[in-house]
């Protein structure tokens, strides 16, 4: 090979033009296609089964015919129903709506991909569809992402030089016509390819660093813990109620509470709770009465229907028929019977202050374990950056994890991550506090320092806890009130101590039996 040639090839400014066509048709083919590619991916995840077959429909056409086809019916048949477009924009436009079926399915499955138990907390937590998208679901999503999209890009440039089959005068068309010319195939081939290949390269760095940014835990950037100094400037200060985040005289009763440092329990009462998966009926006429400040155990065998009661409870899970009502607000459908939106839902659970723990913890995998506490309190309670980290420090120092403020959730222990869950939890005073098996996941070594960590909500904070729980010891310690479930019915219910100590129904003798043996 020539190297002065090559040489001369690789920076001559007719294949370099030919380039920077290259790169416009890459750009406007890549960005069409995410923009398309995003509206197909909602309309195969909307409820709307009409809009998840057109999109279906669409990826399957395109999907299914050669680029090439499509490259000249957008430049040779479009204009035969009056849409004429020059090579450049029919090209662009035929890159983009093949790209996009691509981009619909990686958009999809990142979606899919993000844990499920996450977007559910963050439900709980009182974000609306929106909100839990922009903070949860797609920070997690673009994650997993961005390794496809890096490798779309790169199809999408090799793909643009089909556009010379409409005259699009790209690099390859040039190249083509350069060697015509001069006769020297060898020299302009490589040259060329050296170009795609720093194209290529160039994407690839690109790749990379958003993979190393995107990967980075997020945690509270505009406040660190509150230094010796703060805390004893606060210590020193005269008692009173501290600065509210918010207006108080524009807040809820609930915010009010909190801006106050007050929690008053909420009364629960359950009417009717009826809940069935296609034949098989889960739950059966409950009814359950939580005065305010009351701690409820729910007892039972697995599959009793405890964890779906809870569910229904905090609007996770549908009902079939029944009432909730949490301090004389009925909560999940409106007066018409009908289901309340999402973004309805999310403000009744604020309004009404329901939280609840989940038995697998349930954290947001891209947060800090600061800001898992106190985002949330941002998001949805309007707190300020300030509060909102002050009180996410102050509950890692209660629960004994204050060192781990900036760490990832993936590093923790099972009880570590759990009790970083019950601060989330109760970082915004809810009146309503729900825990499902919160010790099931966890090694027998860490239960205890869970259960200490909820014994002690139970004793402070006031504010009234459903459990449903299989550890009678701890039922009995902490509960008021233990009723006994199974096979979706209220067996027996009344005192702790009377249910698990001494209870009548045969099932819940043989069951406390049972459990009592166990934790021996």
């Amino acid at each position: 090979m020539d190297l002065t040639g090559f040489l001369h090839y690789l920076t001559l400014p007719y294949l370099l033009d030919g380039l920077l066509i290259t790169l416009q048709l890459t750009a406007y083919g890549f960005i069409g296609g995410m923009l398309l590619g995003a509206v197909l991916a909602a309309m195969q995840l909307t409820r709307f089964r009409t809009l998840t077959v057109i999109a279906r429909c669409y990826t399957t056409l395109y999907r299914g015919t050669p680029l090439i086809l499509q490259l000249v019916f957008a430049f040779t048949v479009l204009p035969h129903a009056g849409i004429v477009l020059t090579p450049i924009v029919a090209g662009s436009l035929a890159l983009a709506m093949n790209e996009a079926t691509f981009f619909s399915e990686i958009f999809r499955s990142g979606i899919r991909g993000v844990d499920q138990a996450q977007t559910t907390a963050g439900r709980a937590l009182g974000l609306g569809p929106a909100a839990l998208m922009r903070r949860v679901t797609a920070p997690q999503a673009f994650r997993q992402m961005v390794p496809a999209l890096g490798n779309e890009a790169v199809a999408t440039m090799k793909n643009s030089a089909l556009a010379s089959i409409i005259a699009v005068p790209e690099l390859t068309l040039r190249t083509q016509q350069l060697a015509s010319s001069t006769f020297d195939y060898f020299e302009i081939y490589v040259a060329t390819a050296v170009l795609y290949l720093l194209l290529t390269g160039a994407i690839t760095v690109v790749q990379m660093l958003i993979e190393r940014r995107s990967a980075r835990i997020r945690g509270i950037r505009t406040v660190q813990a509150p230094d010796r100094a703060a805390r004893q400037a606060r210590a020193s200060a005269p008692s009173g109620p501290s600065a509210p985040p918010f207006a108080v005289e524009d807040a809820t009763p609930q915010q009010a509470d909190a801006a106050n440092g007050l929690v008053r329990g909420a009364r629960v009462e359950l009417d009717g709770i009826v809940k069935s998966y296609g034949e098989r009926t889960v739950l059966d006429g409950i009814d359950l009465t939580a005065g305010p400040g009351e701690v409820v155990a729910l007892l039972g065998p697995s599959g009793s229907g405890k964890s779906t009661l809870l569910r229904i409870i905090d609007q996770l899970e549908t009902r079939d028929s029944g009432t909730v009502v949490v301090n004389g607000a009925a909560l999940g459908i409106g007066a018409a019977g009908r289901r309340h939106s999402e973004s309805r839902l999310a403000a009744e659970r604020v309004d009404a202050g329901v939280s609840m723990v989940f038995q697998n913890f349930a954290l947001f995998s891209h947060l800090s374990v600061a800001e898992n506490i106190a985002g949330p309190l941002r998001w949805v309670h309007g707190w300020t950056p300030d509060a909102a980290a002050e009180r996410a420090h102050e509950l890692l120092g209660r629960v004994g994890l204050s060192e781990f403020a900036d760490a990832a959730p993936s590093g923790l222990s099972g009880g570590q991550q759990q009790r970083v869950a019950i601060a989330r939890a109760i970082a915004s005073r809810p009146r309503l506090l729900l825990l499902d098996e919160p010790t099931s996941a966890l090694d027998p070594e860490l239960v205890a320092e869970v259960l200490k960590v909820i014994t002690a909500l139970a004793r402070e904070e006031g504010l009234t806890m459903i459990i449903a729980t299989h550890q009678l010891r701890f039922a009995r310690q902490v509960a008021d009130t233990a009723v006994f479930m199974a096979g979706g019915r209220v067996i027996e219910a009344g005192p702790a101590e009377q249910v698990i100590g001494a209870p009548r129904a045969p099932q819940a003798v043989t069951f406390m039996t049972a459990m009592n043996a166990a934790e021996v």
